[in-house]
């Protein structure tokens, strides 16, 4: 959520900087956003344009107002404090000199407020980031040197924040800070840039350097340097970003969604590449120091939101059958704010695709604080603040996912799960060559057979043709497609606006049966295993009601069409990696649903895609 870009470039360099913050805020609106703006520091003076809604309408101002500059900051807003309005959106000034943007929030800023207005302030807005600007501006009527002031003000901030500030006699300055919100470096040919995310800087570099909590950075078009809130100066290392533009270009596909779904197999390979290539499953996968560590866990202890929990889920019904490891799933929000009884010697894994949601990460901290040591991320980005956090980590590659309901890092997420389950199996010695060598045959297998479900498109697509027309979905799965169905629940809702819930089949007759009618559809995921029987029970109780049933089966499955139920066959049966195959068709049913009713399917209202603040 929020997204920030800044820049200083030589003005002798025939590049308007407010094209490249344009351009940034572009490659930053999966993010999730209500309003946008951008201020410069324009021939002296200090000009700011703002706007609700998308960035192409910011953009449209300022081809109107023709504003050229060399340096400025601009933002994408989520709001917090304060409704989405033109007076919210970021920057923020004061005085007329000096602006900022801010990513996250400011516990404090009801004091600072307080302070501030008694000192002749006045408040044009409702957020919690005004505060920043007339601090700053306040201290440096103290501390007349920009970074001096900003390095002075961060101290007496208490939260979350990522802010970047100019000021109008500094026309070629951008300060910027970062404490528990995201923020890197960009090191270009022509001038020295920050952004939330590297994707935003792209345009004009592939070198960065990642700011860690506590930094605060200058940049002019010719140097930039790192120092911490008492100025001490800090080295901080340069880094080749992997990422390639093309990578976050939407080609010939009609939404990122739908190009993140296709790039499941691709995604797969490169996630699985180590262990496909090797003869056995490696400890090593997971850090130098796993094996050891993993040989110490007597438990497992998953921390994560959204869908990330979902795959904590599915990892719960492995670990605890194939390696015969305790395991409990927590939803990251919620585990900090409870009396847990913690336990030095269990692995706690932290699972996000952006390695910044501030639930995850704070839960992260929590459990730590508790006594717990051994921790994992899973992650899909490797310089992002949980990855830096834990003891061990394992990257999935992903690559870029700019849709906000989550496809590709999902089920990458899947398979570093398997892969730990599988080496905590062989630590425990619960794991026969036989076996593994079997897992490893499957997994190799994984991105072709993800690709014959991908073939099923057309089908499901003439599926979303009814779905449009409903409120409401009742998902059902069994075992560990259970919470499959909580997933293939949670796509629709994220993205079609349709009311979906889903539940195990088992539950069937304890309450959501009462709902069942001829006008809410019930999608079931019916793997052929052995819970299939069971399933099939549930699925006339469904049928005895008048309900209609949509059926992902396997190819072997013995559940057949007939007046009311839709049965939709899978090229194979996949053991247990089976919900990975089958969530991708609950993707796929979700997005075409989406594309009838005509929502915004990659950037959904009232939703962000990296969740930066709790």
């Amino acid at each position: 959520m929020c997204g920030i870009v800044a820049g200083a470039e030589a003005p002798d360099g025939g590049r308007n900087i407010v094209d490249v913050l344009l351009e940034g805020l572009k490659k930053l609106e999966y993010r999730g956003y209500d309003s946008a703006g951008l201020a410069v520091v324009a021939a002296g003076e200090l000009v700011r344009l703002r706007s609700v809604g998308r960035v192409a309408d910011l953009e449209a101002q300022a081809t109107q107002t023709r504003v050229r500059a060399a340096t400025g900051i601009a933002h994408t807003r989520w709001a917090t404090h304060g409704a989405p309005s033109e007076r919210n959106a970021h920057p923020h000034i004061s005085n007329g000199g000096l602006a900022v943007v801010h990513n996250g929030i400011i516990e404090n800023f009801a004091e600072l407020r307080a302070e501030l207005v008694a000192l002749g302030y006045e408040f044009c807005s409702d957020t919690d980031t005004e505060v920043i600007a007339h601090l700053v501006e306040q201290t440096l009527k103290s501390e007349p040197d920009l970074l001096a002031a900003v390095c002075s003000a961060v101290r007496r901030l208490k939260g979350a924040y990522a802010i970047a500030v100019v000021h109008k006699r500094e026309a070629a300055r951008v300060v910027v800070a970062r404490e528990g919100a995201p923020l890197l470096l960009g090191l270009g040919e022509h001038g020295h840039y920050a952004a939330s995310d590297a994707s935003a800087l792209l345009q004009v570099t592939r070198r960065m350097v990642y700011l860690e909590n506590g930094d605060i950075a200058e940049l002019t078009p010719q140097a930039w340097r790192v120092v911490r809130s008492d100025g001490a100066a800090v080295e901080r290392p340069v880094a080749l970003s992997q990422l390639s533009a093309d990578a976050v270009e939407l080609g010939r596909f009609r939404h990122y969604m739908q190009k993140e779904i296709f790039e499941q197999p691709d995604a797969l390979a490169n996630t699985l590449e180590m262990a496909g290539a090797a003869k056995s499953i490696q400890p090593g996968l997971f850090g130098a120091d796993a094996e050891a560590a993993l040989r110490r866990a007597d438990s497992v202890l998953i921390l994560a939101c959204g869908t990330s929990y979902h795959s904590g889920l599915v990892a719960r019904y492995w670990l605890e059958a194939l390696a015969g490891v305790p395991c409990t799933v927590e939803i990251a929000s919620e585990y900090r704010y409870r009396a847990s009884v913690p336990r030095a010697d269990q692995l706690v894994v932290a699972i996000s695709q952006s390695g910044e949601t501030a639930d995850t990460l704070a839960a992260l901290r929590y459990a730590r604080e508790l006594g717990q040591p051994l921790t994992l991320a899973i992650c899909n980005v490797p310089e992002s603040a949980i990855v830096r956090e834990s003891k061990l980590r394992f990257i999935t590659r992903a690559g870029p996912e700019i849709g906000v309901a989550s496809t590709k890092a999902f089920t990458t997420q899947l398979a570093a799960l398997f892969l730990l389950t599988l080496v905590l199996a062989k630590l425990r010695g619960r794991l026969t060559e036989a076996e593994e060598q079997r897992h490893l045959a499957a997994l190799r297998h994984l991105p072709v057979a993800v690709q014959k479900v991908l073939a099923l498109e057309p089908a499901i697509e003439r599926w979303a043709q009814d779905f449009a027309t409903k409120q409401h979905a009742l998902f059902l799965g069994r075992g560990h497609h259970y919470p499959i169905a909580l997933e293939g629940a949670l796509k629709l809702k994220e993205i079609s606006y349709i009311h979906a819930e889903g539940y195990p089949a088992g539950e069937l007759k304890h309450g959501p049966l009462a709902l069942v009618d001829r006008a809410m559809p019930v999608i079931a995921v019916a793997p052929n295993d052995a819970l299939l029987e069971k399933l099939k029970s549930n699925l006339q109780e469904v049928r005895a009601r008048g309900g209609e049933l949509y059926v992902f089966a396997d190819a072997d499955s013995a559940v057949h069409d007939s007046a009311g139920v839709h049965v939709l066959r899978l090229p194979e049966h996949y053991g247990a990696l089976s919900p990975v195959l089958h969530v991708v068709s609950l993707q796929l049913l979700a997005y075409h649903a989406a594309l009838v009713k005509g929502t915004d399917v990659d950037k959904p209202r009232n939703l962000a895609k990296s969740v930066t603040v709790e």
